[in-house]
């Protein structure tokens, strides 16, 4: 969490900041056992010094909440772009081949505190949350938590599956009409719809796909095992398929659409991408070839 809690614009009467915690930071400390364990713990900060349950406030204090959250972070300047941003949450559009996170420099989450305005928030989280994950190779939209109850709040809804994603494919193959894939992974069921949009001819593939995806649960690399299993991998994919990959152009799967209810307003909001560019030249050099060397 950010140390900045509150800060104390005006007092009717002299204020003790136990009793101003109570009034004013029920989201963060619920109830005045969980102030007084903050206290205790010596995780509330007025001026940036410990403060004790009896200390009295006065107009202009800065009142703080550490939990101990691990401050310090590297910065990695990666320019993101941004499609959304206010004070609870953040919707990026994830370049492919950086991590979301992990125990290395080049990851998005790094890169959030470069492209991210601070919360002013009393929650505001230090290090801003992604609330999901896609593959280092994927690219598209990803919702960002920049307050603690925005994380919690968020976290509930994937887990109760109450935010559809939409994904984009090419894939080997002629995938034809709909349907759904079912398959388990690593033992744990996973369900996948799909609709296949448009096919072309491919001298490299006999057919090329494009599919979108909704997936209904959030297995690792789900819609790439999903495909492959079905024997229409994505293009790209060489862990899940290792013959003849196209190499140089990255996997052609893309998040391209996202619905959620906003954490502090409720407010259902849905953001969309258009599908990438190199979608389109692949559909339109497999063509040529295919013209050039099948007629």
């Amino acid at each position: 969490m950010n140390s900045a809690l509150f800060k104390v614009l005006n007092l009717k009467k002299p204020t003790r900041v136990f009793d101003y915690i109570v009034e004013n930071t029920s989201q963060v400390l619920p109830s005045k056992s969980a102030i007084k364990k903050a206290f205790k713990k010596k995780q509330i900060l007025i001026n940036g010094l410990v403060a004790t349950t009896g200390d009295w406030l006065k107009v202009g204090d800065n009142v703080s909440y550490n939990p101990g959250e691990i401050q310090l972070q590297k910065v990695f300047p990666l320019d993101l772009e941004i499609l959304f941003e206010d004070e609870f949450i953040a919707v990026i559009n994830k370049p492919a081949g950086y991590s979301v996170s992990g125990n290395f420099h080049k990851t998005i989450q790094n890169a959030l505190c470069h492209n991210l305005r601070s919360s002013n928030k009393i929650d505001a989280l230090s290090i801003f949350r992604p609330v999901h994950r896609l593959d280092k190779l994927t690219t598209g939209i990803l919702l960002i938590a920049k307050t603690k109850s925005a994380q919690i709040s968020l976290g509930k809804q994937f887990e109760l599956q109450e935010i559809p994603k939409t994904y984009y494919a090419l894939v080997k193959g002629k995938l034809e009409g709909e349907g759904f894939f079912d398959l388990p992974i690593e033992g744990l069921s996973s369900f996948t719809e799909f609709k296949s949009l448009k096919i072309e001819k491919s001298l490299s593939y006999d057919f090329v796909s494009l599919v979108v995806l909704k997936p209904k649960t959030g297995r690792t690399h789900q819609l790439r095992i999903h495909l492959a299993q079905a024997g229409f991998p994505i293009i790209g994919d060489y862990v899940h398929d290792t013959k003849n990959v196209l190499k140089g152009k990255g996997l052609f799967l893309a998040a391209c659409k996202l619905s959620f209810t906003h954490p502090d307003t409720s407010e259902f909001m849905t953001f969309e991408i258009p599908i990438p560019s190199k979608y389109d030249s692949l559909f339109e050099r497999e063509l040529r070839r295919w013209e050039k060397f099948k007629t």
